[in-house]
C-alpha cells in the first residue's frame, strides 16, 4: 500500500515565498549606510561651499550650511580666469560627441566581431582588447606632436578625435551582442533579402539598446571628468570644465569654499543626467535581461 506524503497547503507555500522574498532589516541597514556614505561627499562640498574662505580651517565648524553659497557661485561663474560658460559648453559638446561616436562605432564593431564570420576575427579582437593594457600616458608625447604639426593644439577637436572609438566599448558590445542576438534571427533577415548593414540596423541596433545606453552613459561621464589630456592640449582661454576649475587653485591663496562650489557646479549636470536617464537605463537593462 503506497504512502502519499502530505502536500503543503497553498497558504504555507505563499507564506514561505513571502518570507524568502522579503529583504531582512540588515539589507535595509546596509543600503542606508551605503547611501549615507555616497551622499556625504556632496554634503561636505556644499557645507564648505556655503561658507567663507575660513570655514574649512575652523575647528568649530558648524555642520549646518552657511549663507554664502550663491555668493561663491557668482564668484565661480563670473571669474574671468575660469571662463565658466565657455568651459561648460566645451564639456557638453565634447562629451556628447564622444559618447555618440563611441556607442555607434562600438556597436558596429561589436556586431562584426560577434556575428560576421571572417578570417582573423579572433586575433583582431585580441589586438583591440590588448590596447586597453597600454596606458594613455605613454602616447601623450607622440599624440601631442601629431596634433601640434596639424595645428590642432588649443582646439576642442584635439580631445574629441582621439576618443571617437573605445577598445572597451568594442569588447563590451561584442560580448553583449554575442549573447543577445541569436544567429537564427540574422539568417531569417538575410532570407528576407536584408543586407549585412540592414540586418545590423533592424536586428542588431534594437537588441543592443540596453548595452549601448550603459556604454553611452559611462562614456559621457568619463569624457566629462577627463582632465589629463585636455589640460595638456587645450588653451586656458578655451578649456573644458575640469581644466577651468583647476584654475581656481592656481593662486597663492586658495579659497576652498569657491573651489568646492565649482566642484558642485561641475557635478550637477551629471547628477541631472542620472536622475532623468536612470529610469530608462534600468528599464532597458532589465528588458534586455528578460529577452536574453
Amino acid at each position: 500500500m503506497s504512502r502519499h506524503l502530505p502536500m503543503p497547503s497553498p497558504s504555507k507555500n505563499v507564506r514561505r515565498a513571502r518570507r524568502f522574498s522579503r529583504p531582512s532589516p540588515w539589507v535595509y541597514l546596509f543600503l542606508g549606510v551605503v547611501l549615507l556614505a555616497s551622499v556625504f561627499p556632496f554634503y561636505w562640498s556644499f557645507l564648505i561651499g556655503s561658507g567663507d574662505s575660513y570655514t574649512v580651517r575652523d575647528p568649530h565648524m558648524s555642520w549646518l550650511p552657511g549663507g554664502n553659497f550663491w555668493t561663491n557661485v557668482d564668484k565661480v561663474v563670473n571669474d574671468p580666469s575660469v571662463n565658466f560658460w565657455r568651459a561648460l559648453w566645451n564639456s557638453i559638446y565634447s562629451s556628447t560627441l564622444i559618447a555618440v561616436s563611441v556607442v555607434f562605432f562600438s556597436t558596429l564593431a561589436g556586431w562584426a566581431f560577434s556575428k560576421l564570420h571572417f578570417r582573423g576575427r579572433g586575433r583582431l579582437l585580441v589586438m583591440v582588447v590588448a590596447t586597453m593594457a597600454v596606458p594613455m600616458q605613454l602616447g601623450v608625447v607622440p599624440l601631442y606632436i601629431m596634433f601640434s604639426e596639424l595645428g590642432w593644439t588649443g582646439n576642442i577637436g584635439a580631445i574629441i578625435i582621439p576618443s571617437l572609438t573605445s577598445a572597451f566599448g568594442v569588447f563590451w558590445m561584442t560580448q553583449y551582442l554575442r549573447q543577445a542576438v541569436p544567429d537564427e534571427l540574422i539568417e531569417a533577415a538575410r532570407v528576407d533579402g536584408a543586407s549585412s548593414f540592414r540586418s545590423f540596423l533592424t536586428v542588431g541596433v534594437p537588441a543592443a539598446r540596453p548595452a549601448a545606453a550603459m556604454l553611452g552613459l559611462f562614456t559621457f561621464v568619463s569624457a566629462w571628468n577627463n582632465f589629463f589630456w585636455p589640460f595638456i592640449v587645450l588653451d586656458r582661454q578655451d578649456p573644458t570644465l575640469p581644466v577651468a576649475l583647476s584654475l581656481l587653485q592656481s593662486g597663492y591663496f586658495v579659497d576652498y569654499s569657491v573651489v568646492l562650489t565649482g566642484v558642485l557646479l561641475a557635478t550637477a549636470p551629471l547628477l541631472l543626467l542620472f536622475v532623468f536617464a536612470g529610469k530608462q537605463l534600468v528599464s532597458g537593462i532589465m528588458a534586455g535581461a528578460v529577452k536574453g
